[in-house]
């Protein structure tokens, strides 16, 4: 696989990363991730990136410190390399992040406006190789049926039908109304086949308290 200057192999990738901690956002490794930015802190942050590797981690404020101004983050995050980047008339970044690698959070930086951390990608030298592994898309795909029912979801089962194992997956769970303990699940789950699962999983469950709740009301 040719690599670019702005698509870096394992041995290059940083020591030190830009995090931009925003709640309920799931950014996988091979995910697109679009996003609006308007914050000052942050659109220096993507100044400074475009200057250089192009890199960022995103990750999760956790749930019970989110508002506070500096809020703590889960450990694990994911490093998204800018590959789409517009202006608006007003200022604002319109961004596409594509997802490369994961991380673990070794320390946090003493940082300026925007915070930086030490990340280890050690664990996940795996989500830059091309063999991803099996997934259950039967089941995978019958369940989605049951969820998308029970949310009213209208689904594109023709474009799913063609979509291949590993980009059905990373998409549900990046487009998937869940918690951010469950998208956090799903991040570090370690492999396609365990994130399949543990997406199927968090999806029955979704369906059953769906069902639940609408039985109760019409008692």
């Amino acid at each position: 696989m040719s690599r670019t200057a702005f698509d870096p192999a394992f041995e290059d990738l940083p020591k030190v990363l830009p995090i931009f901690p925003l709640e309920g956002v799931l950014l996988l490794p091979g995910g697109r991730l679009p996003l609006n930015i308007f914050e000052p802190r942050y659109l220096a942050m993507f100044d400074d990136a475009m200057a250089s590797n192009r890199l960022i981690g995103m990750i999760q404020p956790c749930e019970e410190c989110r508002d506070e101004e500096t809020p703590k983050v889960y450990e694990t995050g994911c490093v998204g390399r800018v590959t789409s980047f517009n202006e608006t008339d007003d200022g604002r970044y319109l961004v596409t992040l594509s997802g490369l690698i994961r991380f673990d959070v070794t320390r946090e930086l003493p940082s300026g406006s925007y915070r930086l951390v030490e990340p280890d990608y050690t664990r996940f030298a795996e989500d830059m190789s091309e063999d991803k592994g099996e997934i259950d898309r039967e089941r995978l795909v019958k369940v989605l049926n049951a969820y998308f029912e029970a949310n009213s979801i209208e689904g594109d089962w023709e474009a799913i039908e063609q979509t291949s194992d590993e980009r059905l997956v990373t998409s549900l769970a990046m487009i998937c109304p869940l918690g951010a303990p469950e998208k956090q699940a799903l991040l570090e789950s370690m492999t396609l086949t365990e994130r399949a699962e543990a997406l199927t999983a968090i999806m029955e469950m979704a369906t059953h308290d769906h069902d639940g709740a609408t039985e109760s009301k019409h008692h």
